[in-house]
């Protein structure tokens, strides 16, 4: 037998992954090793089945992830079908901008939420998903697509999406260690104090309004801007932003610190109604777009790079400023 083999099958409706530890392996803790083989488990998966029994060395079960591996040890993993989503998935209009066994790339519209919550049962991004990939893998034994970042619900834009347990938990690293690059388009109120600017402020819970977040917050986490200012308008400004944190409505909180909002998010202070060239325009929803994002394939290692077009609402007003300034 060679130093490493694998077999796969179904029994009593388990996956059976069979293993004989390598010497190179040796000192290596299990939950690492597991990881690193081509099994399709995350660590934290497979923390989860040694906490149930299901992995077993040398006949044994072994529920300890940080148990070291000294080499020829035979493992074996039993891995139960994924269990069902109970959502039940259905048609949603969103754009898929790339996709494979691994991953897909969507450009999602401004008004659809991402995942549904607490008393919100409605179509969603994920009801959607779970109907467009009938391919998607068991994310920590459920079957549902693995969100790995969001945007809010009157967001546009581009949205990564991991569709199976090991791309899930390399892209969700990823995303932590900043490695995944994201540029939004915001249009503000008012000019900008210089072309170009960072803002270093944490962020956290209002203490009072508890639908918002707020900068130096009580319990606040660090949070980081970059912003550049691409045109100006008279009373508003178009500006390309980068985040290098992802904390929950980080643009938004970060432009009400500065003093300028976005246009359409009265939640932190944007206008919903502004005079264009001599008419009044209503603004129906925050003028933020997730315009491109970039990141390595977690299995392929190969450079992705995405662009999600401006919607039809933003394109249009920032049409009307421009048409404002020649008039």
């Amino acid at each position: 037998m060679n130093e490493k083999t694998e077999r796969s099958q179904d029994v009593a409706s388990h996956s059976i992954h069979e293993l004989i530890v390598p010497a190179s392996a040796s000192g290596e803790r299990i939950d690492r090793f597991l990881a690193s083989q081509d099994i399709g488990l995350s660590r934290s998966r497979i923390k989860g089945l040694m906490e149930r029994g299901e992995v077993e060395m040398d006949g044994t079960a072994c529920r300890s992830p940080s148990r070291k591996l000294k080499g020829g040890e035979r493992i074996t993993v039993r891995v139960p079908p994924p269990e069902p989503l109970e959502l039940v998935p259905c048609p949603v209009e969103f754009g898929v901008l790339y996709e494979d066994g691994h991953l897909a790339v969507v450009d999602k519209p401004a008004g659809l939420v991402v995942h549904p919550g607490a008393g919100r049962e409605e179509k969603t991004l994920v009801h959607g998903l779970l109907h467009r990939c009938p391919d998607l893998s068991g994310i920590g034994g459920v079957l549902r697509p693995g969100i790995v970042h969001r945007l809010d619900k009157d967001t546009s834009g581009v949205m990564v999406v991991a569709k199976s347990a090991t791309a899930h938990e390399r892209l969700a690293e990823a995303f932590k260690k900043g490695c995944v690059e994201k540029r939004y388009l915001a249009l503000v109120k008012g000019k900008m104090p210089a072309l170009e600017g960072e803002v270093d402020r944490p962020i956290g819970r209002h203490p009072v309004h508890r639908k918002k977040m707020a900068a130096d917050a009580p319990s606040s986490r660090n949070a980081v801007t970059l912003w550049r200012v691409e045109e100006e308008f008279q009373g508003a400004s178009l500006l390309s932003i980068r985040i290098l944190t992802g904390r929950t409505h980080q643009i938004r909180a970060h432009m009400e610190h500065l003093g300028r909002p976005l246009l359409g998010d009265p939640l932190y202070g944007g206008p919903r109604r502004m005079n264009i060239g001599g008419k009044s325009v209503e603004i129906q929803r925050q003028m933020l777009h997730a315009a491109s994002i970039a990141f390595t394939h977690p299995i392929s290692g190969a450079r992705l790079e995405f662009g999600s077009p401006l919607p039809r609402d933003f394109s249009g007003l920032l049409e009307l400023f421009r048409q404002a300034l020649i008039s």
